[in-house]
């Protein structure tokens, strides 16, 4: 059996192409950016530290991709304007925009959370999404192309993940919302990755039982992998999917999530 580990081999389906990708120095999102800079696109990562921004870009630049990178809060106007700016004003252009931030500062029960923990969970997980598209939508000319990463949890939210969950909910809406607001320039799609051991997910790394758990509730008797988030992102921003706008889809090895 092929191990589904094994380096994909890529296309350029990104040559001459600019792509911003948040939260993008660890885990899922670094996998994001590598696949689109491994294809071809010319970069734009971001991570709330400097030294992340630095370690990354150095990763990426060892594998010949043209990369730099900014410090960026994403709950931030002014580091969400800095991104966008930096990038038209190295690149002259942006093509693809993956928005990957999110935050789970509490497992709290969604009755018990404090205001000050509900506000950050809506401002980063949800609306800063809004907020840096508002600020990129009028560089995005036609053929762009935007991809929000959620969550399977977004279509069953459980304790106690419940309003980290609700979150998550809520950009299967706002990728419908943005659909209809962009087009027909800026195709707008989602994808909802299953559970993949990374940082921002240590529960599974840590915990052996756990993680067998989840491994047995998917078909396929294993956890994601960034590379497998990675390609479906790739898959939606590219040119492959220029029949596709509005949608979700589910990378979560069979989990399940909808009908």
């Amino acid at each position: 059996m092929e191990d589904h580990k094994k380096k994909a081999q890529v296309s350029k389906r990104f040559e001459g192409k600019v792509a911003i990708v948040t939260a993008s120095t660890q885990g899922i999102g670094f996998g994001i950016a590598l696949r689109l800079g491994l294809e071809g696109a010319s970069l734009v990562i971001s991570s709330r530290k400097q030294k992340n921004v630095d370690d990354a870009v150095e990763k990426l630049k060892g594998e010949g991709i043209e990369v730099f990178g900014l410090v960026c809060h994403v709950s931030n106007k002014e580091h969400r304007k800095n991104l966008i700016e930096k990038a038209i004003e190295k690149y002259g252009r942006l093509d693809v925009v993956v928005s990957n931030a999110a935050a789970n500062p509490s497992v709290d029960s969604i009755l018990e959370m404090k205001e000050p923990v509900l506000d950050k969970l809506w401002d980063i997980n949800v609306k800063a999404s809004i907020l840096l598209l508002q600020d990129a939508a009028p560089h995005m000319k036609n053929g762009s192309s935007v991809v929000i990463i959620s969550s399977i949890a977004g279509y069953k939210p459980d304790p106690p993940l419940s309003m980290y969950s609700v979150t998550k909910t809520a950009l299967f809406g706002l990728t419908k919302a943005l659909a209809a607001e962009m087009a027909p320039d800026t195709r707008v799609n989602c994808v909802a990755p299953g559970f993949v051991p990374t940082n921002f997910a240590s529960f599974l790394t840590n915990n052996d039982d756990i993680r067998k758990d989840f491994e047995e509730k998917t078909m396929l008797n294993r956890l994601g992998t960034t590379e497998d988030m990675a390609a479906a992102t790739a898959f939606l921003a590219s040119d492959d999917a220029s029949y596709i706008t509005g949608e979700t889809v589910v990378v979560a090895g069979g989990m399940q999530s909808r009908l």
